[in-house]
This record gives structure tokens, C-alpha cells and sequence, in this order.
């Protein structure tokens, strides 16, 4: 976990010694320990800020310790915060060849230089990383051509328009209100049969004047 040095910037790092970046392969953007925080506070930055920082990304730190811990869930090798623009980046860096940590060197020797994310995806997916996984496999679906050998990935219209329920709601929700599309529709329909009803008052009218 580091918090930058102006105090409104931090993130967390999952460290295996060999196949995530460690703290001597990226310096720590600022390193203290038990130093007065009002001798860290630089100019145009409130004092606060640093502890309020410290303590949102400690709140990232511990849902993604209690992941690997418990194996479940994805657990993000590098997790950012940006105070200005309310930001949560995350990557994967490889470490570096010559770090001069011993541990993360012998361990680099043995191993690839790049994550290995599905060592910490398990066999058995969370039901969000499962329906993740569904989703992006339609998506990629879609995308493929429609037939082996269409090469121009020509499709026919009604295969790229498709309509789209904008309500759709999931399992166990629903509207409290009426959509504004069924509130026009009602108005429409109750305009057309009073235009309707009109219309049959004016023909009874001369069949009343006939018959008298």
C-alpha cells in the first residue's frame, strides 16, 4: 500500500517475490515511518488530505487481502486511487530482470516475467466473474463472421439491428412507476377513441333530425 506525496493519489500492490513487480523493481512513492505528517504537507495541498487518503486505500486493500486469503474473487495485482477524478486503474507489471532483490531475482530465474492471472482465477468462478465471462463470450460471438468462409463479415440487416429492451430490469426488480413511452401510448389510445366517439355523436345527429 503507498499514498502519494502530494496526498491525493495512492494504490496497492500484490507482491510475489518472481512474477509481480516488487517495491525495489518500482520505488514506493514515498517511504516514512514514524514521521510527524505536518512535515509532509507541501504547498497547495490541506494536511488532511494525506490521512483521508491513507484511509480509502486501505479500504481497497482489505477487500482484495481478504481474496487472496480466502481464494475467491480476482485478486488485482496493482489497484490505484486518484483523488481528482475519482479514478481506480489496475494493471499487471512484470518485474524487473535485474532487481536487485535477491528473492524477486532467484525467483524471476525460475519463473516468466508475466503475471499469471489464471493461477488466481480458480477452476470454479464467482457467479460476477462467471456471468463476466458469459457476456464477453457473446460479445465475441457476435463479432465472429457469420459464415466460416465470409471474409468481408457481410450480415443482414435485421442481424445487426436488434431491438433492445431499454427497461429491462433484473431478477426481482421492478418499476414503481409507468415508463414515459406507456404513459404517451395511453394518452394516444384515450385521444383516438374520444376522437371516435365524436365522430359517431355527429352521424346521429342527422339520423335525429331525419327522423323527427
Amino acid at each position: 500500500m503507498e499514498c502519494s506525496e502530494d496526498a491525493v493519489s495512492g494504490h496497492i500492490q500484490l507482491l510475489i517475490p518472481g512474477e509481480t513487480v516488487c517495491f525495489t523493481c518500482a520505488p514506493p512513492l514515498v517511504v516514512t515511518s514514524g514521521v510527524d505528517e505536518r512535515t509532509l504537507k507541501r504547498e497547495g495541498v490541506c494536511a488532511a488530505s494525506l490521512p483521508t487518503t491513507m484511509r480509502v486505500v486501505a479500504g481497497v486493500l482489505v477487500p482484495n487481502t481478504l481474496k487472496f486469503l480466502l481464494k475467491f474473487g480476482y485478486v488485482s495485482p496493482y489497484l490505484g486511487y486518484s483523488c481528482f477524478k475519482d479514478f481506480f486503474p489496475t494493471m499487471a507489471m512484470k518485474p524487473n530482470p535485474q532487481c536487485s532483490n535477491a528473492a524477486c531475482g532467484a525467483a524471476g530465474k525460475r519463473k516468466s516475467f508475466f503475471f499469471n492471472y489464471k493461477k488466481y482465477l480458480f477452476a470454479k468462478p464467482t457467479g460476477v466473474a462467471k456471468a463476466g465471462m458469459e457476456a464477453e463470450a457473446k460479445v465475441a460471438a457476435a463479432d465472429a463472421p457469420f459464415h466460416a468462409d465470409n471474409e468481408w463479415n457481410i450480415r443482414y440487416k435485421s442481424q445487426l439491428w436488434q431491438a433492445v429492451d431499454a427497461y429491462a430490469l433484473p431478477k426481482g426488480l421492478a418499476l414503481e412507476l409507468p415508463s414515459a413511452d406507456e404513459f404517451v401510448k395511453s394518452l394516444t389510445s384515450g385521444a383516438t377513441d374520444t376522437a371516435i366517439d365524436e365522430l359517431e355523436d355527429l352521424r346521429r345527429q342527422p339520423e335525429a333530425l331525419n327522423a323527427n
